[in-house]
């Protein structure tokens, strides 16, 4: 018997983010599981279709919160609210990607009022925001609507132990939580050898002779932005390119050694991936973000925070950690890069770990047998 999910995130992967991007690869995957997917999501970033195997309910949406303020918080309209529900009650399931959002919040009040199972994967907990007014509302946030979508659900998974951590200080879970790391596609994101990493520098543009040091993602604070800024400054002999899209725009910092080559689709980055000595990704208030994963599993050694090295165990022993203050992190990356020959050999061993610890086949299994067993 089919099963049928309503899988309900606040974007489609056309928007780049990585919640939806993996929101999509498990909808892929369940197709081939014998589960048939509606996924509502705001209509503000639709690609062609096809590039997902799901059925899409593209929902009418206002975002002039990312827009104005570069914070993601789309608003649905009443009519597509309606078709929501009209979607919830024809589902065996109801799936979740985050907490927080107005249609996730919906959708699981739907869901309860029809008995229908709900499962919720939480991907973030507190973001340490600069402005205090949105440290002080995602606060609120988290111990109220989100502390009642994850504490009454069916089954909360977090995708890492940090962000399950933050969320067990003060939610009562109705059913014990789960954690099951999200997975990366082996097949694309695959290391190369140095030879060929050669070849495709110099197919890419890039120096041979001087360090790629590669940040993808949102251009935002929250990215870490403001800090490459810094450090691309201090570092001027390397060669920093910056792929993604927002409100703060890297051109303008005028620095000769920048280069934003601005939004991409995930298939061009992974040459870039591949062609990196080193991912640079400070970030702060994150999950475990898809970024690293994917260019771990290119064999790109990363640079991350210590609040992002909490989101896999054992990362620590590959990736590369620092305080985000300047005065740690800019001795830190000189460190790093001083040690050519530690970058070079690190290369098999971090792609090693995350062809062990990543499998998106293991994770979607999880998935599959959970919903089997709560739809029964």
């Amino acid at each position: 018997m089919l099963m049928r999910v309503l899988l309900v995130t606040h974007y489609y992967p056309e928007h780049r983010g990585g919640i939806e991007i993996v929101a999509g690869e498990l909808s892929e995957r369940f197709a081939c599981r014998g589960i048939d997917v509606v996924w509502a999501a705001s209509g503000t970033d639709v690609g062609p279709p096809g590039q997902v195997v799901a059925s899409r309910l593209p929902i009418t949406a206002w975002n002039f919160s990312e827009r104005l303020l570069g914070f993601p918080y789309p608003l649905w309209g009443p009519s597509s609210l309606f078709r929501l529900y009209r979607q919830a009650r024809q589902c065996d399931l109801v799936h979740l990607h985050d907490s927080l959002y107005m249609g996730n919040v919906v959708a699981y009040l739907f869901a309860r009022w029809l008995r229908k199972p709900v499962v919720v994967t939480q991907h973030v907990g507190m973001v340490p925001y600069s402005r205090w007014i949105l440290r002080g509302l995602l606060a609120l946030a988290n111990r109220t609507l989100a502390s009642m979508v994850l504490g009454g659900c069916d089954c909360p998974i977090f995708i890492s132990p940090k962000v399950l951590s933050y969320f067990t200080r003060f939610v009562r879970f109705r059913c014990p939580p789960l954690f099951i790391p999200n997975g990366v596609t082996t097949s694309i994101f695959r290391p190369i050898s140095g030879d060929d990493r050669q070849r495709l520098r110099t197919e890419l543009g890039l120096p041979i002779d001087k360090p790629v040091l590669l940040f993808v993602g949102r251009f935002v604070e929250k990215k870490g932005l403001p800090i490459l800024r810094i450090l691309a400054e201090h570092f001027p002999e390397c060669e920093w390119i910056l792929i993604g899209w927002g409100p703060i725009d890297p051109a303008s910092w005028e620095l000769p050694n920048v280069r934003c080559l601005g939004s991409m689709e995930r298939t061009e980055i992974t040459p870039y991936y591949q062609a990196a000595d080193l991912l640079m990704l400070p970030s702060v208030g994150e999950g475990f973000p898809l970024v690293v994963q994917e260019a771990m599993a290119c064999g790109t050694p990363a640079l991350i925070s210590k609040d992002t090295a909490k989101g896999m165990q054992g990362l620590e022993s590959v990736a590369f950690v620092s305080d985000l203050a300047p005065e740690s992190l800019i001795p830190r990356l000189r460190e790093i890069l001083n040690s050519t020959e530690d970058l070079r050999s690190r290369r098999q061993e971090v792609a090693d770990f995350a062809r062990r610890h990543w499998d998106w086949e293991l994770c979607v299994d999880q998935y599959r047998q959970l919903f089997l067993e709560l739809a029964r």
